[in-house]
This record gives structure tokens, sequence and C-alpha cells, in this order.
């Protein structure tokens, strides 16, 4: 299972959940083998089998076919390419050769680094030379003080050549090896320890490399080799550095590393921590060694780096040597602390930002290298040091990921129920084996199709600049490109009243599509972009919330809702509090990138899109407006959208539209996709929230009085922060008083029904489940300088349910309560009223609760916490227990409308087609589900006379009898409506209830943590307020008591910074405005 789990390191899921992913391979785990102890396996029989299938399958290999492949494998192989030259030699010596001549020609193995060089970042090489295939970049042997690793050895082999090699030596030669064995663990992903190899690991010398500072405090050497010489040099703090007179030539090349084994007074650990456990950069990672003289703890030599301080990895060396001759004792390690942070300065304007915490995890590193050495030093001489102290012994030991457990139920269904109706049936997805298997076709995977052409955008540099002029002379003359579209060529309507389709005379974010280049092909496309000359003249950009409340820079007016006095309440309670929080925007990771298909017909200017999206309506509406045509002539095709979470409902439409314009000027199909960065960098997210909240109770926790104001960072557009969607028949325009032609063109602004959605959303969820006598919420959307933030798993209400959560936790923390009893006494609990006077039924909501604290035995674990806390220092654990309630639906009724079409063919095959979009949800196999239970009403009769015929039999029987085999469906929408100018209505058509329970343990000394237990979107809160429990619980030992507020996303860095201590207070602090951040705070 540890190997099944390893192989999905470097695999992002998107909606089903790691758990069951995780439950399908454990097949193929010996543990789970259902011939477990047998010594044999369930899948040899099948092997043996496909292996004899593949055997009869193969054609026998011609004499001339084998001869050529074992000459390939002798000779050198050379690839021309347009700009670059692949070379891959089979000797070293022509290796060396081949350095002598191109010395400025990288080597390449696994491409994990060059590749992202050229990608990314437009690097070019002239020529490549790849030495996988010579045999002694591959050698592997150990001689009497170390081992030899050939250069070009993959990560992944290096991990099992060490694990083959540490239990046949003693455990002191090892120590170097071992750690290394610890970084690789966590190193990148499997699939990139498979092709990354240590010499490119090596000489590439990223700063968050994990494996550089180790090679470099275990004292490895590297073997060096030109044409007529070899020669060795130390793996150091200065050759990381790229000092010239530590660094190889251009002509050399490594062709193996020297490791020696460690000694016996010698200790040697490393350190790393990134955002993620796993297949993340570190943050910073760190490696140190100690030699003491024999058999003492004076310091003979010391070693120590760091990686993620700046471009290089970086030693101290000046601290190293004022500490040679000391003990190793409390009074070197505070005066190691402080020559540390003397030597190692970190620029507060630092790329990757997160100073303060990188600073902190300097000392911090090093505080745990300390301890780890005492603790050896313990175990190597028993009589002559003492045992470390009880406070400092949970700072050893790390967190280790384990294979997620977990278990899925599902609702019983009615013994009553025929067992040949499916619906509530925990029926496979339709399309589950397709995906699994990879035969599921996504937009991009469509073949190519004859004349097509590829589309590439220009976008813009500037948040926020006038269009002076577009030259793209340059472009057009570049080989394979066919035109360049502009805002010029785009016969109807450009966009709609917020958004252009492409920019025009100005842009209004940074990555806003100014133009777009078509080519033969996408990479020529994509390079000739680069030649399309843009010139700007700058504007005041407005980027965060602070700057759009300073300029009152909104979309709509203010949305509120409120109940009862608040004013008058303030004066009746006990206490009040007030304070801010913030959540952080989150960008959109879909499984594809937005992707459309444009196929132009010959006929009627007819066009067919095949489209990766949400809304394929809109996407017809937005084409047919650019292009002046009907809607009817805008066939949309959306199979399945490749994940959605909302980032596909608007964008989709103006990427379509753009294809569409290139297309109808070229005549010729357009293929548009977008690169991930270009997806993640045009579309937006989440919106950034940012809450001011004051709140009054009584000091038995009873909550009597609330007052909210909320903002959300829109972005530049509307979109779905204040959303205006059009629904209107073909050929009426609202606008006139009469009715034009059917050949006059439709207009995008027709029949407008203004819906705020988020920031309503926000507004209307503001309570989450908490019933609040007095209560008041006011919300702005505001307008910047961003990419359109739109649609996003939740809309809106993880932002406001996660701030309602959080001062309900200040409440607690203020009067010292259990946070479960304050949330407890102030929930919904039966028929009730909420603030903007819909009926809410809460029954459910507190079975929820119940359930939750039984299933999760959350009074015996919160005992078995405080405990654990009392006897740890530098690890804490935290337990929270969060209910939820949320809103379904919009507030508009026409929007929950929706319309299926069910056709039976004579041979028993069914055609399904309705107005919904399969994202992964089983929308297509819930509706087959009911298709299937209404039509075999309908052909009840036919199955009456022959019960024991087949599905195709009744089929056919049926339209022998003129019996209608097909059905339609319409469901007209449920009734809601919300009166904004009154803050009442009945707004949503129902709600659903929720509670979780998560149990995490922090490290205090770097802000890791795991949790246990797996939750939904926002009940997934539950981990974030453990995590506060657990800071919470640290604070207090430090004498820290007092309300701390802690701001979403909850990364290691707020967490290590809110766990305060010494290490935290040693360190320089920056005030604010002496100096330029890295990042701004788009809250």
């Amino acid at each position: 299972m540890e190997q099944i789990s390893a192989a999905l390191d470097g695999n992002l899921c998107r909606c089903t959940g790691y758990r069951p992913i995780l439950d399908s391979f454990s097949a193929f785990s010996q543990k789970c083998c259902p011939l477990a102890g047998s010594g044999k396996c369930c899948l040899d029989q099948e092997e043996e089998k496909r292996r004899e299938e593949e055997e009869d399958l193969a054609p026998e290999p011609k004499r001339g076919d084998r001869r050529i492949a074992e000459e390939s494998k002798r000779r050198t192989l050379v690839f021309n390419g347009k700009r670059t030259t692949w070379i891959s030699p089979v000797a070293l010596q022509e290796l060396l050769g081949l350095k002598a001549k191109y010395p400025r020609a990288p080597l390449v193995v696994g491409n994990t680094s060059i590749g992202v060089d050229v990608r990314k970042l437009g690097i070019w090489y002239p020529v490549i030379l790849h030495p996988a295939r010579v045999p002694d970049l591959h050698v592997v042997y150990q001689v009497h003080n170390g081992l030899v690793i050939g250069a070009a050895t993959h990560l992944a082999q290096l991990r099992d050549i060490l694990l083959n090699v540490v239990p046949e030596l003693p455990a002191e030669k090892t120590k170097i090896y071992r750690t290394l064995l610890k970084q690789l663990r966590t190193l990148a992903g499997e699939q990139i320890r498979n092709l990354a190899s240590l010499g490119g690991h090596i000489v590439s010398r990223g700063s968050p490399w994990d494996l550089n500072p180790v090679l470099a405090a275990g004292k490895a050497i590297l073997n060096l080799a030109s044409t007529g010489r070899r020669r060795q040099i130390p793996l150091n703090g200065e050759f990381l550095a790229r000092l010239p007179e530590a660094d190889l030539s251009p002509e050399e090349v490594i062709v193996s590393v020297f490791i020696p084994f460690s000694n016996k007074d010698e200790f040697v650990s490393a350190f790393r921590q990134a955002e993620r456990r796993k297949n993340a950069l570190s943050v910073i990672n760190s490696a140190m060694q100690v030699r003491f003289q024999p058999g003492t703890d004076v310091i003979e030599d010391l070693t120590i780096l760091y990686g993620g301080i700046g471009c290089t990895t970086v030693s101290a060396p000046s601290t190293s040597q004022k500490l040679r001759g000391r003990e190793w004792n409390e009074q070197m390690l505070d005066e190691a602390c402080r020559l540390i942070l003397e030597e190692i300065q970190l620029s507060p304007s630092a790329v990757g930002g997160k100073v303060e915490y990188r600073r902190t995890l300097l000392i911090s590193f090093f505080f745990r290298f300390y301890l780890e050495v005492l603790q050896g030093l313990k175990c190597m001489y028993p009589s002559k040091y003492p045992d470390l102290p009880k406070e400092n012994l949970s700072a050893l030991g790390e967190f280790y990921d384990h294979p997620p457990r977990g278990m899925q139920e599902y609702q019983e269904v009615d013994p009553q129920q025929p067992p040949q109706d499916p619906v509530g049936r925990p029926i496979m997805n339709q399309s589950g084996i397709k995906h699994a298997t990879g035969e599921a076709v996504y937009t991009n995977d469509i073949g190519p199709i004859d004349g097509q052409l590829y589309m590439a955008v220009v976008t813009s540099t500037r948040a926020h600049a006038k269009i002076l002029s577009i030259d793209t002379s340059e472009a057009l003359e570049a080989p394979g490109v066919v035109a360049v579209v502009t805002a010029a060529d785009i016969p109807g309507e450009n966009g709609d009243e917020y958004e252009e389709v492409l920019a025009d005379t100005e842009v209004i974010y940074i990555g806003h599509i100014i133009c777009g280049v078509i080519a033969e092909t996408y990479e020529l496309a994509k390079e000739a972009t680069k030649k399309v000359k843009i010139e700007y003249q700058d504007l005041e950009p407005i980027l965060t919330i602070q700057d759009a409340i300073q300029h009152n820079s909104y979309f709509d007016e203010e949305k509120k809702i409120e109940q009862g006095n608040v004013e008058e309440a303030f004066h009746t309670v006990d206490r009040i509090i007030e304070g801010e929080n913030r959540v952080g925007g989150q960008n959109h990771f879909y499984l594809e990138t937005n992707s459309s298909v444009v196929i132009p017909r010959k006929e009627d200017n007819e066009m067919d899109i095949y489209v990766s999206t949400q809304d394929a309506s809109n996407v017809q509406e937005i084409v047919a407006t650019a292009l002046g045509v009907q809607y009817n002539r805008i066939r949309c095709h959306t199979t399945r959208v490749g994940g959605g979470f909302g980032g596909k409902c608007t964008k989709p439409s103006f990427f379509a539209a753009a294809a569409a314009v290139a297309a109808h000027k070229t005549g010729c199909p357009i293929r548009f996709t977008l690169e991930r960065d270009d997806d993640m960098f045009i579309c937006g997210g989440r919106h950034p929230f940012w809450g001011k909240y004051k709140v009054g109770f009584m000091n038995d926790g009873r909550i009597k009085a609330v007052d909210l104001e909320y903002y959300v960072n829109a972005g530049c557009t509307r979109d779905e922060s204040v959303w205006e969607h059009v629904f209107s028949p073909v050929g009426v325009e609202a606008h006139l008083c009469s009715s034009p032609g059917l050949n006059d063109k439709p207009t995008a602004f027709q029949v407008a029904d203004l819906t705020s959605v988020v920031i309503e959303w926000v507004v209307l969820n503001s309570c989450n489940v908490y019933d609040i006598v007095n209560f008041r919420c006011r919300g702005r959307a505001c307008k910047t300088n961003l990419p359109s933030n739109n649609a996003f798993r939740g809309f809106g209400f993880p932002q406001t349910a996660l701030s309602a959560e959080m001062w309900v936790s200040a409440v607690a923390d203020t009067l010292g309560l259990p946070h479960d009893k304050v949330r407890e006494m102030n929930m919904f609990k039966t028929v009730s009223l909420t603030p903007f006077k819909e009926e809410v039924d809460a029954r459910n909501l507190v079975v929820c609760w119940k359930e939750c604290l039984e299933r999760s035995d959350y009074y015996n674990r919160r005992k078995a916490i405080e405990e654990f806390n009392k006897q740890n220092y530098w690890k804490k654990k935290g337990i929270a227990i969060i209910p939820m309630m949320f809103s379904i639906g919009y507030t508009t009724t026409h929007y929950h409308q929706a319309a299926a079409l069910v056709n039976i063919y004579v041979d028993g095959s069914v055609l399904v087609l309705c107005g919904g979009c399969e994202l992964g949800q089983g929308l297509y196999t819930k509706v087959l589900q009911k298709a299937c239970r209404t039509l075999r009403k309908r052909l009840g009769p036919v199955i009456k006379e022959n019960p024991e015929g087949k599905w195709e039999d009744w089929a056919k029987k049926a339209f022998e009898h003129s019996i209608s085999l097909s059905a339609t469906g319409y469901f007209t929408g449920y009734v809601t409506n919300m009166d904004w100018e009154t803050g009442e209505g009945h707004a949503f058509p129902y709600f659903v209830f929720g509670v979780s329970c998560s149990e995490v343990e922090v490290d205090c000394l770097t802000g890791d943590h795991k949790s246990m237990g797996e939750a939904g979107l926002f009940l997934s809160a539950s981990v974030f307020f453990a995590i506060k429990d657990a800071v919470a619980a640290a604070r207090r030992q430090r004498g820290l008591n007092g309300v701390f507020t802690l701001d979403s996303p909850l990364n290691v860095a707020r967490i290590r910074m809110a766990c305060a201590d010494h290490f935290t207070e040693m360190i320089p602090k920056d005030v604010p405005g002496t100096f330029k951040p890295w990042a701004i705070d788009i809250n």
C-alpha cells in the first residue's frame, strides 16, 4: 500500500477523494489479495493468460529489425529539430568530445529541470546532450570508505540502492545514507523521482533542492571528466553557491558522486518544510553535520546549510568556525542561533514572501538538530550525558503520511422498492470505466480535423491601461502564421455589457486577452505571440479590497439583511467583541483546462462548438452575438466538462467566441486550448474575502446581537459576483416597443434579470447555523483590476460560513468556554426563521450534531488531547466539531428550470438528452435511472404480454403497437424570490445540514500538521478550527491567553508564527512601509 500511495504523490484528485482511489487500488496490494498468505497471487493466472495472448498476437521480429535494434544501442543517435539538435552518445569519451565541442550544451537525463526552463521560461538550447546511454554514468560500487554512484542514476534508483546498502553496514557508517533516504521520501513525486538523475539534481543547484545540502554536509566528492583530464572537487557550500573557483568548467561532466561513510562521532540531520508534505518544493530545507573530538561533545567540525533562502543553497561558514571547540550545550545553542541570524540575511522583499517564518525556521531547524545530537550522544554514552529535558522530547520526530482509511456508507433502499427500479441504488457512474481506462474523450482529446488551425493568445502585461496600438506585422510574417484576430475582426457584439471577447481600447487586468494568433500548429502560434507589439498608456490600478473601499469601487448596491434591533441589543448584553477576518482566494485547477474546438459549416453561417463548459447555452449566446447570427445557427456540444467547480460557467463563452471569430475570419476549424499557467492566470477563481464583526453576548455564551460588514474582491467584471444572465426567446428585443424580424441581429442585452450571486450567498448565509435574534449583515462586491473572480465550489458560502465560525469561536475564547457548547447553544434547533424571514426546519441539524459527537467519540477524544498537550511542549493536538447549513439553488425561479428528452430505439438502445452538464457527479447516470423507471411504466402493457422477454423485444413490440418511445421531461423550477429592498424573501428552495469533526496534531516548531479524518469542502473547516485549537493550547502554555485571529488559508507559516515562542521573538522584525513586499495581499 505504501507503493500505491507513493504513486499518487504526483496526482491531484479534483473531486472523488483520495480514499476511494486508494481503496480501488488496494486490490493490487499483498495485504488485500484474496490469496494473501498462500504464497500465490490472484493476478498470477491473469498475468500468465495475458502473456500468452500477447505472444500469440506479437509478430515474429524480422532478422533485420532485430539487427537494427541492436545496432541502435551501440551508435550515437542524433535528432535534428528546427531549433535544437538532440545528441545521445553511447560512450564517455564521445560524450566528453561533444562537451568540448558544445561547452554550453546542457546534459539532460530526465528533463525535469531543463524541460521546465524551456517550457516555462522560454530558454532555448541549440544543442542538448543526452548521456543516459553512457555506461560510465550508471556505475554503482562500494570502496573502503564509501559509495560511488553514477551521475545518471535516477533518484528512485538511488533510493533503492541505499535501501539495500543500509541494512548491510554498521549503523554508524550509514548516517548520511539514512538522511538521504529521509529526504528522498518527500522529494517531488514518484514520477519525478523515476526520471530525475542524481547528477542533474546536483548540477542544477536549485535552492529548494533537498538532496544537495545533505550531500554537502556529508562531504560528498564529485568525480569530473573532460577531454584528457579527470579531477575531483568537493560538493560543498562554495560549489552550491556557484563560486567560480569551486565550480565545473564548461567542458567538464560529472561522471559519478562519491558519498563517504559517516564516522562514529559524527552526526548528520536534514530538515525540510513545504506547504504540502509530498510533491511540493521546500519553503526551507536544511542539512547539518557535526563531528566531535572522539569521546567528547567538543565540536571539531560543523557544517550548516540552508536551501530556500536565496537563489542558491547557502552555508554558514562563519558561524561554524566560531563554534568549533565549543561544548554541545545550551550556551552553544543560544550563541549558534544568534550567529546564524547574523550571518544568513533574508531580505524583507525576498521572493516567495513568508520572510519572518523562514527566518524562524533557520533557528528552529538548528534547535531540532541540537536535540537530535544530544539524544545521539546519550545513546552512545549513556552514563556520560543526561536525559533530554521532558519539555524538549516532543520537538523530536516528524510527521509521516499513512495511507488514508475510511468507510463509505449508502442510504438504505426501501425493501418494498421493485428490484428493477434503480433510483436510490448505489449504481456505478456510467462513465466510470471510461475515465479509469482513459477512453473518455474530453474536448481536447478530439482528433485533428481537416484544415484545422490553432490559436494562441496575446494577453495584457498591464493591470490597467489604454491600448494605444497593436502591431501584428512581425507576427504575421512568422512561419506557419495564417492570421491574427483582434477586436476589429468581430462582426457582431464584442462580448456583453461588462466583458469583452477581445480587449479593444483598454485592458483591465494582467492576462486580459487582446488578440489571437492563428497558425498551423500551436507551437508556431505560441511563438508568434511574442512578436505582437502592444503600446500602452498606464492607468491607476485598483488591486485590493482596501483600495476598492478607498475609491468607492463596487459592483451594484450594498446587499443587506437585518432582523431585530441590533443597536439596542448591544446595550443589553454582558460583553461585546469586535474583530476582522480574512479568507484568501483560490485558483481553479480542474482536470482539463478551458478548451474549444470550433468547426464552421458551409451554409447558413452555422458553427459547431465543442467546448468544455458548465453553461452551453451561455456559450451559444455569446458566440452568436459575437458573430451577429441567430442562436440556432450555433450548436454547442459538451459531453463532459473535464472538471469545473464553477470555473467553467462564464469564461468558456468568451474563449469559444474568440475561437469562433478566428474560424469566421479564416474559414477553417480552430482549436483553442489554454495551457495550465494561462488558464490559472486568466480565469480568476474564488473571491478573496474581508470581514468585520461586532458581536454582543451573555456570560453564559448566548449570542444576542451580531453586526457584520463583508467585502469580496470580485475582480474586473461582474461575472458571477454580480451576475446578469440573459434568458429570452430568439428575436425578441426588450429595448424596443415592437418585435423585430427574424433576420435582425439579436443583442446580448435581452430581458435581463440582474442577480447578485456570490455576494448574495455571502450575505444570505452569513449566520450559518446560528439563530441570532438581532442580526445584521451588509455586503459589497469590490471592483478591482484583477482577473474576474467567478463561481467557485460553494459560491461564497465557504468564506461567509468560515467567518461565522470565527466570530463564534472568538466568543468561546473570550469566555473560556468549550467551543462545542457555545456552538450548540446558539444553533437553530427547530422550525425557525432565517434573518431574511425564510422558514428553516433545523431538526435534522440537531440529528447530525448528536450523531457526529457520538461517532467521533468527541468528549473522550477531547480528554485524551488535553492530557497529550500537558505532556508535550513542541507538539500540540486539537479537535473541533463544526456544523453547516448550506443553501441549495438560486434566488430566482427560472434558474432552476430543466428539460430532458429520452428516446428508445427499436433495438433497445436508449439516447438521453438533457440540459445539464456532466461534471463527474453522475448526472447522466441519475437521468438514466429516472428515464428507465419512467419508460418501463410506459412499456408495461407490452411487458405484461411477454414477461419473459428481453428489453429489445419489448422496445420493438412497443414500436409495432405505436407506443411512443420518446419521453420529454420539463421542470419549471423551484419557486424562489428575494426582495433586497426589504431584505426578505424565500431565497432558496431548501437547506441541507452537515457536521464534521476533525482531530489534528501540530508541530509547533515548523507549523506542519497531521489531520485525521476526511471531510467535504466547507466541512473541512473542522480541520481549520482543530488547528486553531492546537495553536491555542501552545499559546496558553506560553502564557498567551488572549483571543487571537488566524486567517485563511491557514498555511504552515501562519500556524508556526501563531505558536509564538522565544525563537519567534529572536528573529529581526521588519517595519511595514519601510520595504517593498514581494506580493500584495489582495484581501
